[in-house]
């Protein structure tokens, strides 16, 4: 059974930095496109970012997007996501994420796409 573990949350003040790990483990997740997802208390779980299995595309939601940066080690099987410039709304709990594609370079942004789950890091950032 697949098993996604998130580090590197924690506080940070604005404009600070925090780069977030996900440990991917009894799986084939080199075949997955991953993602990061947030949720902020009282709100829905959203996504964040994505990236294919290759490791060729990425996609961010547009409130990250110049701020954030997805990677992946599939010979590791770590996933990274670096966060600068972090702002107070980025506080949330982070979940890193797996899902199947039909093509190795697809990105998947729809929660349901997603067949495993971390259990989330939080991030809080003090303004």
């Amino acid at each position: 059974q697949g098993q996604l573990v998130e580090s590197g949350g924690g506080l940070v003040q604005a404009g600070g930095s925090l780069r977030l790990s996900c440990a991917a483990s009894g799986g084939t997740f080199s075949a997955y496109a991953m993602g990061w997802f947030r949720q902020a208390p009282g709100k829905e779980r959203e996504f964040v970012a994505g990236i294919s299995a290759t490791g060729t595309n990425t996609y961010y939601v547009d409130s990250v997007k110049g701020r954030f940066t997805i990677s992946r080690d599939n010979a590791g099987n770590t996933m990274s996501l670096q966060m600068n410039s972090l702002k107070a709304e980025d506080t949330a709990v982070y979940y890193c994420a797996a899902g199947s594609t039909f093509l190795a370079t697809m990105t998947l942004i729809r929660k349901r796409d997603y067949g495993y789950w971390g259990q989330g890091t939080q991030v809080t950032v003090s303004s």
